[in-house]
């Protein structure tokens, strides 16, 4: 089992910035990847970003450029850097862990957090 604790949302005016942290705790050993996601209501949930356990980043492509993922090893965190923050980037933001690096699908990830709230306003 894989517990994760995700935190940093909140209000960011357009043009803002923000950064989440997810931290994993319990089973870390089975981690591959770790991934962000993000959903609105009525909507499915949308890959936002990902990095490997070996540190290498990857992106949706409508998120490069302003979105940085990292990992921290050390402290089993992965970061996601949100820069020039635009109203349609509100969601609430989740962190999941998986063991199939490269992947974007969902159903791919295997333990998710609680999810945080980012709300971008003008």
């Amino acid at each position: 089992q894989v517990q994760l604790v995700e935190s940093g949302g909140g209000l960011a005016q357009v043009g803002g910035s923000l950064r989440l942290s997810c931290a994993a705790s319990g089973d870390t050993f089975g981690i591959y990847v770790m991934g962000w996601f993000r959903q609105v209501p009525g909507k499915e949930r949308d890959f936002v970003a990902a990095v490997s356990w070996s540190g290498t980043p990857y992106y949706a492509d409508s998120m490069k450029g302003r979105f940085a993922a990292s990992l921290d090893r050390t402290k089993s965190t992965v970061y996601l850097q949100m820069n020039n923050l635009k109203p349609e980037d509100s969601a609430v933001y989740y962190c999941a862990t998986g063991r199939s690096v490269g992947s974007r699908q969902a159903n791919s990830f295997d333990y998710w957090g609680q999810g945080t709230q980012v709300t971008v306003y003008s």
